[in-house]
């Protein structure tokens, strides 16, 4: 499952180059994640409340084009792979006709001592998988 969300960039987040600060990128992939968890259905609070946590263990992001003070960003997220306790998520920051950012995100699901953990089926819902 694909799922899509935008947001438009603020001033504060630029640099003095005057486009968005690398490691903004990263905030906005976690919104597109959070997002993309609510889309398919992943109950994050009530896992959290259960002991649970989706953790993220590794990010690569290709840096494509820069983004500017007030563009208008569309985040692609979609999952590639997904085992018993862990997963990739690809991601794409688009501005219009252009790519601006390629990401893959590693994530494990963990327990409340936030050692890995085999996902339980509540938690398990099928849009982690790819299709």
């Amino acid at each position: 499952m694909k799922t899509e969300c935008t947001l438009t960039v603020r001033s504060y987040e630029c640099d003095g180059y005057n486009h968005v600060n690398n490691a903004n990128y990263l905030n906005y992939l976690e919104y597109a994640r959070y997002e993309f968890l609510k889309d398919i259905g992943f109950d994050f609070v009530k896992a959290t409340k259960a002991g649970y946590g989706l953790y993220i263990a590794r990010i690569e992001v290709d840096y494509k084009k820069p983004a500017y003070t007030d563009d208008t960003l569309l985040i692609k997220s979609r999952p590639v792979k997904q085992g018993a306790v862990s997963g990739t998520i690809a991601q794409e920051i688009w501005r219009g006709e252009d790519l601006l950012i390629e990401a893959k995100v590693t994530w494990a699901f963990v327990d409340s001592k936030g050692l890995p953990a085999k996902i339980p089926p509540e938690f398990n819902v099928p849009g982690l998988k790819p299709d």
